[in-house]
């Protein structure tokens, strides 16, 4: 099969979802009709494993408009567009993803995709990469390199690099400034609250929002919840980035203690039972539950049925949980990506830049020869021209170094006059 998605006939529904996000890239759209003039990336296959969203979509149409063979499978069950999906298998991408996969389900896509023999891959977690190197090897000598696009898939191929386990190299698009700097904290920011009000539709003002962590996404959380009216808390594990939320304003607990006193608590750390059983149990009755880190294991799901008699669904993607102890709490959107679950994911505005360096390192990779199989920075170049293009767009303009200003920070021999 040339693609497997949920409905063909969502396809009109999807053209329109896309017309709008493309009318709210420009960065993108300007690199496409570069692409085309240039096809930069002519014959050469292209497998994704993304989140299936509108602004995806934009970005298969650059890869595509360059020349590129592409083929797409979903990087989470619940995150799919189905209307998108639709709207790319009729245009002709091979593309295997719809919302609710079962983890079967979700591999056997992730498999279509490799059927496909990529020469680049495009990763948002690392499953593309982890499936290559672990279960389907005989395409390892067909791969170029490839891209990962978060922040738990860099997490997971930097520990590949330092096993001596990666075979091919990857940029770590997550790592660039017009990325992690706006994406992260802007989009996952915005989004994850977005998530969180569709399935729920609670007040936040006056409410005590517990986020575990305070990287980039985590930053722009606590932030946006603040904005809100919420009281946030925020637990860390790393002092420095702990010392820097107090120094932002925020009261800093341990996730023990903040455990009795939140009423929202939102994990985004990229790691492993972050909010455990010890801790559900000493929670409000009526506590909310979500997650905004790549996979649905930072609130240990496991613990949640130990502690629990029964659960039930009340609205889409809130079910609630009761628990043997007698009080309620509740689970948004599975444990999994709330911004994308329960919501659509981040504004295509700050998408813009994200998928115009993924466009960037993709023809990077391609026009570049044989590179070590590591994890790569993005090019200071790409980064600086997605700034540039970003700035150009909304009508922004920079001031520029004089010669003189150039001359002086060139040299060391300038000092107090």
């Amino acid at each position: 099969m040339e693609f497997k998605v949920k409905d063909i006939s969502l396809a009109n529904r999807g053209a329109l979802l896309v017309d709008w996000a493309s009318a709210h890239m420009p960065v993108l759209n300007q690199i496409k009709r570069r692409f085309e003039q240039e096809q930069p990336l002519k014959n050469v296959a292209v497998g994704a494993c993304l989140h299936v969203t509108k602004e995806t979509a934009v970005l298969v149409q650059a890869l595509s408009a360059g020349g590129a063979e592409v083929s797409l499978c979903g990087s989470n069950p619940l995150s799919t567009q189905d209307e998108v999906a639709a709207f790319l298998a009729k245009n002709g991408v091979k593309v295997y993803a719809w919302r609710g996969e079962n983890t079967e389900e979700y591999y056997w896509c992730v498999n279509k995709t490799v059927d496909h023999k990529p020469q680049i891959t495009l990763d948002d977690g690392a499953d593309l990469v982890s499936t290559i190197h672990k279960k389907r090897t005989e395409m390892l000598d067909n791969v170029k390199g490839g891209t990962e696009e978060t922040t738990t898939g860099v997490i997971r191929l930097r520990a590949m690099e330092k096993d001596g386990a990666l075979k091919y190299p990857i940029i770590a698009v997550n790592d660039a400034y017009t990325k992690h700097l706006f994406d992260n904290r802007y989009g996952t920011g915005q989004s994850t609250l977005d998530g969180i009000l569709r399935a729920t539709n609670v007040l936040l003002a006056g409410k005590n929002f517990v986020v575990c962590g305070y990287g980039w996404c985590a930053r722009g959380l606590a932030n946006r919840a603040r904005g809100m009216g919420a009281h946030v808390i925020v637990t860390e594990v790393n002092p420095l980035r702990a010392l820097e939320a107090v120094m932002d304003g925020f009261e800093v607990k341990s996730i023990a203690e903040a455990s009795a006193t939140g009423d929202i608590f939102v994990t985004l750390t990229g790691n492993t039972s972050v909010i455990r059983k010890e801790h559900m149990l000493k929670m409000k009755n009526g506590a909310i539950l979500a997650n905004s880190g790549h996979f649905n294991v930072e609130i240990s799901l496991p613990d949640l049925e130990s502690i629990s008699t029964s659960k039930r669904t009340l609205r889409p993607n809130l079910e609630q949980y009761s628990l043997q102890n007698g009080r309620e709490l509740y689970l948004l959107a599975e444990g999994r990506l709330v911004n994308l679950a329960s919501a659509e994911g981040h504004p295509s505005e700050v998408m813009d830049m994200s998928f115009a360096n993924q466009a960037l390192c993709v023809e990077h990779l391609a026009k570049t020869g044989k590179m070590e199989p590591k994890v790569y920075s993005v090019p200071k170049e790409i980064d600086e021209l997605v700034a540039k293009l970003k700035l150009e767009a909304i009508g922004i303009e920079i001031d520029e170094l004089t010669e003189e200003q150039k001359k002086y920070i060139a040299t060391w021999e300038a000092g107090t006059i």
